[in-house]
């Protein structure tokens, strides 16, 4: 199968935002900011309009005030050829819980896509999908304050046809994909911050070989989707320096969204995006390998 076929998909997940997210979440606003709902959802809004410009079929979970990070949907789950892994969300003192959010997303996966459902076994492994980095030909998990190295096992165990890397994910940085993420086939984006050249230096001592990498100043900027040929990235006026790079170095079609709201709680682009490639008739594993 030709690589260009690894980052073809034909359906995201995402979920409407509750007003909870304003004032309740498990993960802390920014210094001095607050969260506008109305700005959010507007947003939110040009990003689905965005993922359905370029090919894909968007199901939205509807809000629950319940779970206030519903939004950041690519946390509960990692979708590969068809299997999908629930993952587990730690429990953090004093914050809301997010177990309340697997068993909409589980249900969706099973009975409206068809995907093979994995589960976590462990009680004490702890996973979220923003620690775990799919290449093409393997699978990277950040150690994090969100993912243990149980959590990185559930993953090597739900994925066995792929090599399975562990790498640390220092602070301030939440996730992996904070810092890392698939910029098109076999190219990362990489922040220059500290956290972000200390994951790509053990990424690249992994032994990882065949591999293009794009530099980008701001943290964010390293946040982004390819999606059926297309890049996702944030808007100029989020990551200035960032876009002008992607503007630069990409020669294959690119959008650019607005996440203004969402990041204000350390959330990105991609986090609010659960990807899901769905073959009816899969004969062979995608992978960049030839």
């Amino acid at each position: 199968m030709a690589a260009s076929t690894c980052f073809k998909y034909n359906y995201a997940l995402v979920s409407r935002i509750a007003n909870s997210f304003k004032d309740n979440s498990s993960f802390d606003l920014r210094p001095n900011e607050t969260i506008d709902i109305d700005k959010a959802r507007q947003e939110h809004e040009e990003l689905v309009d965005s993922l359905r410009r370029i090919g894909v079929d968007v199901i939205e979970l509807p809000c629950d005030e319940k779970h206030p990070d519903g939004l950041f949907v690519d946390d509960i789950a990692v979708v590969i050829n068809g299997t999908a892994l629930i993952c587990n969300p730690p429990s953090i003192k004093d914050k809301p819980s997010r177990q309340g959010e697997l068993a909409v997303v589980r249900q969706v996966l099973r009975k409206e896509l068809g995907l093979k459902i994995v589960e976590v076994e462990s009680d004490k492994a702890s996973l979220e999908g923003g620690d775990v980095l799919w290449t093409g030909r393997e699978i990277y998990v950040g150690i994090s304050g969100r993912t243990n190295s149980l959590g990185a096992q559930a993953v090597a165990k739900a994925f066995p046809e792929y090599s399975t890397t562990i790498v640390e994910v220092p602070k301030p940085a939440i996730h992996l994909k904070d810092c890392v993420t698939m910029a098109g086939i076999e190219v990362f984006a990489v922040a220059k911050s500290e956290a972000a050249q200390k994951i790509f230096q053990d990424i690249q001592g992994s032994g990882s070989f065949g591999y293009k990498y794009i530099s980008v100043e701001e943290p964010a900027a390293a946040n982004v989707l390819y999606c059926n040929g297309t890049l996702v990235h944030l808007a100029a006026d989020q990551i200035p320096k960032g876009s002008a790079v992607y503007e630069n170095k990409i020669d294959y079609p690119r959008v650019a969204v607005k996440m203004e709201e969402p990041a204000k709680r350390g959330g990105n682009l991609g986090s609010c995006v659960l990807l899901i490639r769905k073959d009816r008739h899969p004969r062979k594993i995608p992978t960049t390998m030839e």
